[in-house]
């Protein structure tokens, strides 16, 4: 092999490397939110790094589920939550 392909190699793992610890390592908060709107239940699951950001995000991903259009979705975002699981970080 010559030094281009072991260059090229070499940066294409160093990349991989600093996506997966970029994507896997910032989830220091994790949680399940369930959320009840116009009598549909939906549970989700999201991590992030902020308990905030967790919360939003799972919220978010549950209102995604049962809520159409974008009127729908943001009422349903401002719903409180059924219920609140810290799976971790808290």
């Amino acid at each position: 092999m010559n030094k281009t392909v072991l260059l090229a190699i070499g940066f294409a793992v160093v990349v991989l490397i600093v996506l997966v610890y970029t994507t896997m390592g910032n989830r220091r908060y994790r949680c399940e939110v369930c959320v009840s709107f116009q009598g549909r239940p939906a549970c989700r699951t999201a991590g992030a790094s902020t308990e905030a950001q967790a919360l939003r995000t799972a919220t978010e991903n549950a209102c995604a589920l049962i809520a159409s259009g974008v009127t729908d979705s943001m009422a349903c975002e401002n719903t409180p939550p059924t219920s609140v699981k810290w799976l971790s970080g808290k």
